[in-house]
């Protein structure tokens, strides 16, 4: 996954847990497209301030997901239930007893998501 994408996303999770000052500039620079020299502009900061914030922030973020997993969690969920889906369909061509079986690997996966 893109390191952009992937701190949009951990900043979705984490975010209030970060001070309020890094998630608004992760905010800016990540959801907003702003450039460091743009938010360094509106914060009347340096750009070096800027930075300094944003890994202190990245950080920070890669901290939380390393100890609570949370997104790889969701990411692992996500596949259990694309797999669920690709099961069923397969289930409107089998006969009874391919049915039967496919029932018990949907159940089967479904028990692991609770």
């Amino acid at each position: 996954m893109e390191k952009t994408i992937k701190i949009s996303i951990l900043l979705d999770i984490y975010g209030k847990l970060l001070t309020q000052k890094q998630r608004e500039l992760l905010n800016d620079y990540y959801n907003n497209d702003l450039s460091l020299s743009e938010i360094a502009e509106n914060e009347n900061i340096t750009r070096q301030a800027v930075r300094d914030n944003l890994k202190k922030g990245e950080n920070k973020l890669f901290e939380y997901e390393e100890k609570l997993e949370y997104m790889k969690k969701t990411e692992i969920q996500k596949e259990k239930i694309n797999s669920i889906i690709s099961d069923i369909e397969k289930l409107k061509k089998s006969n009874l007893e391919i049915i039967y079986k496919e029932l018990e690997n949907i159940k089967n996966n479904l028990n692991t998501l609770l």
